[in-house]
Order: C-alpha cells, then sequence, then structure tokens
C-alpha cells in the first residue's frame, strides 16, 4: 500500500501539486488545511482521504486524532506530536513543526513529511509511506520543487 502523506497547507498549495498525488492508495493530511476547500483537488482524486485537525483548523467534522491500521500496522495520525504514544503503535505521523522527520523513539517510528507552505530550514514538501506485511517498508521525503 502507498500512501500520499502531506500536512500543514495552510491554505494553498503548488500548481498541479495534487496530480502529482494520483498513484496514492490514500492520502493523510496531518492537518493545518485551514479552509476545507483546499481539500477538493485531493478529493476529486478519488482515493479516500484522511484528514485530522491542526491547531489553525476550526473544522469540527475533522478528530484531532485518527487511529488507522494497514496491512497490518497501527498508525497514529496527528498534528501535535505527542508526549508519548499509547502502546501497540507501529508509527506516530505528525505536522506542526514544518520539519520533516524519520526518527525512532522506543521502538515507534514517528514520521513528519514536512509541510507544503511555509516551510522552516527546508523546502516544502510531502511523503510518500508504503506499508507491507505490518511494515512501513518505506518513507520518502519528496521536496516539491522536483
Amino acid at each position: 500500500m502507498r500512501i500520499a502523506v502531506i500536512s500543514d497547507t495552510h491554505d494553498r498549495y503548488p500548481e498541479g501539486f495534487p496530480a502529482r498525488l494520483r498513484e496514492a492508495d490514500e492520502i493523510w493530511h496531518l492537518g493545518d488545511v485551514c479552509d476545507p476547500s483546499v481539500l477538493w483537488e485531493f478529493t476529486a482524486l478519488g482515493r479516500p482521504l484522511t484528514v485530522v485537525r491542526g491547531n489553525c483548523d476550526g473544522h469540527p467534522g475533522w478528530p484531532e486524532a485518527a487511529d488507522l491500521e494497514r496491512g497490518g500496522a497501527r498508525f497514529l495520525l496527528t498534528h501535535l506530536p505527542p508526549a508519548r504514544v499509547p502502546p501497540g503503535f507501529t508509527a506516530v505521523l505528525h505536522g506542526h513543526t514544518h520539519v520533516p522527520r524519520d526518527e525512532m523513539h522506543a521502538g515507534v517510528r514517528w514520521l513528519n513529511p514536512g509541510c507544503v507552505s511555509r516551510p522552516r530550514g527546508s523546502e516544502p514538501s510531502f511523503a510518500w509511506l508504503t506499508v507491507e506485511a505490518g511494515k512501513v517498508t518505506s518513507w520518502t521525503t519528496v521536496p516539491l520543487s522536483t
């Protein structure tokens, strides 16, 4: 399973960016969408779209966190990185910092795709997550300039 992971669009994204996600089986947005209409082109791709609420979001229909199981792996999706992770998760995916992340802590992988707009110290980016047989088999952060 190949999942496109994005975060921190803050009302905008580069022209043509949604088309780059056509090959995704799913799209996960880790918050700070701001205006829900920003999601229209992602929704139009016809892939399942999971969105969690960021600190700049007011949409009442988006949860603060999502607990998802894909390919035998369990994922916690949230905008703000949690202080601790409940047991049983393979990975925590978060946004908010606007900085890409791929680290292991206490047997849990912590992943951040960076941000689509307003980067801090790096280029705007998103990530591809591949999950097979209960494991994260790849995490690739992709600069939006490529």
